[in-house]
């Protein structure tokens, strides 16, 4: 039989959602449940808090507002395990506890890392508020990401959308949580693809956009052709992408430009620079006498008309160099004429140096139209290419895979390593787990001195070289083998060198590490492209080359390891959060999974560690007086502030929720909780506390604007009928409640409705088949619909026999045609609908009615037909075999305020007596009272009298920061609600009745009837206790009233201001 998970709708359970609870701790057990997973397509695992993200390699159903909806506010062991969950972990933890966050997605190639940060960016998104200027932040947030994909991802042989560059994007957030700004950082955009790709792979992806994409007056002004024309573009022999719309993409790309704010003219620079660059790679050269000349000069016009540069120029600056020449104390200028080789590495050089520039350019550009003058917190995303081991790997792969390897030694660091250190510094018990600390690799990389790694030997041949060629790139092989060669996790080979590294062994093609390391473009480039007439193009090269250089250049690896310090030390000071994508084949296909594959990730990524020290360790610590800040509302001992050691107070605070002891640990300066669950407990006590003091000031504000809301539907209500139908006594005067069927207390109908789905009106009512039989229906009118439930016996299955509540209908807005209602005062309506119509009896039909076409014009633009006739017609349902037809329903005068029915055949006669005339007059608003909080009567009900700036303030707190679907009551040692002991009762139709708005009361007519003191025993409340439902009564501290009935549930029968209800017996003592 399948399982389901506890609590979220109809979601089968498939493995274990935390692998925290596998029953073995293998990497057999973690494989087989993360594939079980898979092939059940459920993506998404836990283990405590890090998140495992399976690639589907297909898009999944469960990325929609529904979820968004589902996660927003929950605790993570509610629902099944998703990013929506981790990302409004992360957003909570920011608003909780005022500490800037981060997520660190780490993963190979192709593992769906870049998916992941757009998910976790469009939920933050959602769930953040704001205005206007807000959302023009978010809008530039969101489209950053087809921008900075078409300029910096491209297709591999391992991934069809992969991230040639590293992104840590930081959203940053007022004080009220509302995105306001951001910050884009860039790491090593892989330039050796703008002039070179491997079998099977593309260059950057805006080439094939603009290619597909562009417009004829582009085309022809950028000078298009196919991209097999390209040199830079036919290497590969690879132009499309299974599922890509190149052209498509590139309106995308466009309108993100729009978005972000580059001026129209700089957008056609853009593209201006990207056609120059493809042009560039199509100027070749042959050997004439031992120098380099350009082929076909023709070839030179087109990129120079592009790029804003003379042609000869041109030429003479790609087969030439400017070299200083020092003799003698003297220097001066040379030019020298470089060979076919060296000019081909000039093109090449230059065409790099374009484009890397212009990349920064756009993510300055997005920087500058999100910036703020000054940060308050922030939620970053780390999205970083991924671990790469190719049949090749060059200088690109190495730094990529350092940058890797320092990603992991952040896990290591922060999960294995540094917690297990923290519990022996704060004396917890604790048996250390062995892991492999991958310490080591980075030093062997990055090491400055004693040995020095291999970035620095790089950088000391670099330093030496002054040519370009094999020679230098040998050197460095031996100098290698020198400094490193005994290294446990290195090793040489003839045409280059290994690294043992976190994730496997990776063999490094030795050529041309020296010439991409050394990074140079040479003067003579820089000034070319300053002489350009367009002033986008030369601010792009700012370089001043009249001062001195004496400083050895800075080197690629030299570079790459600074910044990937930096963003160590930037991840360092964030709260951490981490998702490990794991990609579980080659193929890119769905449900395929390679069992190697899985299994190397699985254990490379030390997840087997990482289950062991979760499971051995403590979910939650915190030192002692930010524990006690943040839960000192629980105890009258510790609020507003402990007066004793913080370690007591800590202790005190534990004690009084009845955490069991084998749930925390009292460290030297701060507190151990083992489960989640257990803190949970805690943060919902404590939205208890605050429920019950935000409850007084909101219920006064809510009572305020609902009583200005009453009125007005008062008004449009009394508006509908007058003039058109006869009306019965009280029928405007009495009190608006909404809901009639207490929903709140009734899952069985809710369970029809969306989550959160607001209703406005809810009433059991009468509706009448072909044959006038009258039978009950629950009426449900909310902002989507119309749902009418019944209730039917179940034929079969186990619970055979049963009564179920059944949807019998839903009426959606857009099908309704009108209203058909009689003039006389009884309660009959006809709602007329494209398919049959519905004949209906209600009570509350005028309340009904003005809420019904205030929503159907919401919702549809016009004004819902209304009709008043004391003959009315309505069509009946298709039945089997049989015409549906249609109906007559008749209404005479006759006696009495009760409605007569008498069917004969298709007419149905109702007779009734008069009411009060049409044009009775409205509702007298002055003579109605209004009763005060505590439920006194009497007293009108003064706005005046409150401050209304500060109970908006809090009620906006309360708002936002409590969990709508969580509430409870004060205090905690209150009895359970009774649940089965005491069925949810439907609350008669009277004035009494309040629902689940008792504060919106007025008496009818104004007038309140004294009642009779009875004699009997009294009680006199010691708390005080707001009634939640609609059989329970409210009342203040030290206010006495009759106690009717003891029951040993704990929950007592009293009387208050003449209303009989429910109440905690512990919140009172008898007198």
């Amino acid at each position: 039989m399948a399982k389901y998970h506890w609590q979220s709708q109809n979601v089968k359970q498939s493995g274990v959602d935390d692998m925290v609870l596998l029953s073995k701790i293998t990497e057999d057990a973690i494989v087989d449940n993360l594939k079980k997973r898979y092939m059940d397509d459920y993506i998404f695992t836990y283990i405590g808090p890090v998140l495992i993200s399976v690639n589907p390699f297909k898009q999944m159903p469960y990325f929609t507002d529904r979820e968004i909806e589902m996660y927003q506010g929950a605790a993570q062991y509610e629902n099944p395990p998703h990013i929506y969950a981790l990302s409004d972990n992360m957003y909570r933890n920011m608003m909780i506890d005022a500490e800037n966050q981060c997520v660190i997605i780490s993963g190979e190639s192709g593992a769906g890392k870049t998916v992941a940060a757009k998910y976790i960016m469009g939920y933050i998104s959602k769930v953040s508020g704001g205005g206007s200027k807000v959302q023009h932040v978010k809008d530039i947030i969101l489209q950053s990401n087809p921008l900075l994909e078409a300029f910096g991802n491209a297709k591999t042989v391992r991934n069809n959308n992969s991230s040639r560059f590293g992104k840590y994007f930081e959203i940053q957030f007022s004080r009220g949580g509302e995105p306001d700004g951001g910050k884009i950082s860039n790491f090593l955009l892989e330039k050796s693809r703008v002039v070179s790709q491997n079998e099977n792979e593309r260059n950057f992806h805006i080439y094939y956009q603009m290619i597909e994409g562009a417009n004829d007056q582009q085309k022809e002004s950028l000078g298009i052709m196919t991209p097999d024309y390209y040199c830079y573009l036919n290497q590969s022999g690879t132009y499309k992408v299974d599922g890509t719309n190149d052209s498509k993409d590139f309106q995308e790309t466009m309108e993100a430009m729009q978005v972000i704010g580059i001026p129209g003219d700089h957008q056609t620079q853009v593209l201006q620079i990207v056609g120059g660059i493809l042009h560039l790679g199509n100027i070749s050269f042959i050997e004439a006498g031992n120098y380099g000349k350009v082929e076909s000069t023709d070839l030179l016009a087109f990129p120079a008309y592009l790029l804003g540069i003379d042609p000869s120029r041109l030429q003479d600056k790609l087969t030439s160099r400017k070299m200083e020449s020092k003799w003698a104390g003297k220097s001066e200028s040379i030019n020298v004429t470089l060979n076919q080789e060296q000019a081909t590495y000039t093109r090449d050089a230059l065409a790099k140096a374009l484009y890397a520039r212009l990349f920064d350019y756009l993510v300055e550009a997005i920087n500058k139209a999100i910036q703020k003058p000054h940060e308050e917190f922030s939620i970053g995303v780390l999205d970083i290419y991924g671990f790469e081991i190719f049949q090749r790997n060059g200088f690109e792969q190495f730094c990529i895979n350092f940058v890797n390897e320092k990603l992991q030694q952040i896990f290591i660091e922060l999960t294995l390593k540094a917690e297990q250190e923290e519990y022996v510094q704060e004396g917890i018990k604790w048996t250390p787990i062995e892991y492999f600390n991958n310490k080591i690799v980075c030093d062997l990389i990055e090491n400055k001195l004693n040995p020095p790694g291999i970035m620095s030997v790089l950088d000391d041949v670099c330093a030496t070289m002054h040519a370009k060629g094999e020679g230098a790139d040998g050197t460095l092989l031996q100098k290698l083998q020198a400094a490193v060669g005994v290294h446990e996790h290195f090793n040489s080979w003839n045409s280059g060198f290994v690294v043992h590294h976190y994730a496997g062994k990776v063999s490094y093609d030795i050529v041309g590490f020296c010439e991409r390391n050394r990074d140079v473009l040479f003067p003579d480039l820089i000034e070319l492209m300053q002489s350009s007439e367009y002033t986008f193009i030369r601010g792009l090269f700012p370089e001043n080359l009249n001062t001195d250089k004496k400083s050895r250049p800075t080197t690629a690896s030299s570079k790459i390891k600074k910044q990937a310090n930096d963003l160590v030390n930037t991840l360092m000071k964030c709260t951490p959060h981490y998702i490990r994508c794991i990609k579980p084949n080659e193929t890119k296909r769905p449900k395929d999974w390679e069992e190697s594959r899985g299994r190397h990730q699985v254990e490379y990524l030390g997840l087997r560690e990482n289950i062991r020290v979760r499971r051995a360790g403590f979910a939650y610590r915190r030192l002692f007086n930010k524990f006690l800040n943040r839960y000192a509302i629980l105890t009258a001992e510790t609020w507003p502030c402990w007066r004793g050691p913080e370690q007591q107070g800590v202790l005190h605070l534990l004690r009084s929720v009845n955490m069991d002891t084998d749930q925390y640990q009292m460290g030297r300066s701060k507190v151990f909780v083992k489960n989640p669950e257990s803190l949970f407990l805690l943060e919902e006590m404590r939205e208890r506390k605050f429920d019950t003091f935000a409850r007084i000031i909101q219920k006064s504000w809510r009572k305020y604007i609902a009583r200005k809301k009453y009125e007005q539907m008062r008004e449009e209500a009394s508006d509908i009928l007058y003039n058109s139908k006869e009306r019965r006594k009280n029928s405007i005067n009495r009190n608006f409640v909404g809901d009639y069927l207490g929903l709140e207390q009734r899952p069985e109908l809710r369970q029809f409705l969306a989550k959160r789905e607001r209703v406005d009106f809810a009433d059991s009512v009468n509706k009448f088949d072909r044959r006038f039989k009258s039978i009950k229906r629950d009426l449900i009118l909310t902002p989507k619909g119309i749902y009418l439930i019944g209730r039917e016996k179940v034929k079969k299955g186990p619970e055979k026999g049963q009564i179920k509540e059944v949807l019998k209908r839903k009426l959606e807005f857009g099908s309704l045609s009108g209203i058909s209602l009689s003039t006389r005062q009884d309660d009959f309506f006809i709602l007329h609908e494209s398919q049959y119509d519905s004949l209906l009896e209600s009570n509350f039909k005028t309340e009904f009615l003005s809420l019904l076409l205030k929503r159907y014009e919401e919702a549809i633009k016009r004004k819902l037909s209304i009709s008043f006739t004391d003959r009315l017609e309505f069509r009946v349902k298709k039945e089997g075999w049989g015409g549906g037809g249609s109906r007559v329903v008749v209404f005479q005068r006759g006696q009495g305020d009760v409605a007569e029915l008498k069917a004969g055949g298709k007419t149905l006669s109702i007779t009734v007596g008069d009411g009060l005339p049409k044009s009775s007059s409205k509702w007298n608003q002055t003579t109605a009272t209004w009763q005060t909080i505590g439920g006194e009567p009497g007293k009108n009900f003064l706005p005046g009298s409150l401050n209304e700036e500060k109970i908006m303030k809090v009620y906006i707190f309360y708002t936002a920061y409590s969990s709508p679907h969580k509430q409870g009551r004060p205090p905690s040692t209150a009895p359970p609600k009774l649940g089965s002991q005491r069925a949810p009762r439907v609350p008669a139709h009277s004035q009494n009745n309040q629902g689940n708005l008792d504060f919106l009361n007025v008496p009818d007519q104004g007038m309140i009837t004294p009642q009779p003191q009875p004699k009997g025993p009294r009680c006199r409340a010691i708390y005080q206790y707001i009634g939640q439902d609609t059989d329970e009564i409210s009342f203040d501290v030290n206010d006495v009233f009759d106690l009717i009935k003891e029951d040993p549930s704990g929950w007592w029968t009293g009387r208050v201001q003449g209303k009989e209800g429910l109440f905690p017996g512990n919140y009172v003592e008898k007198i």
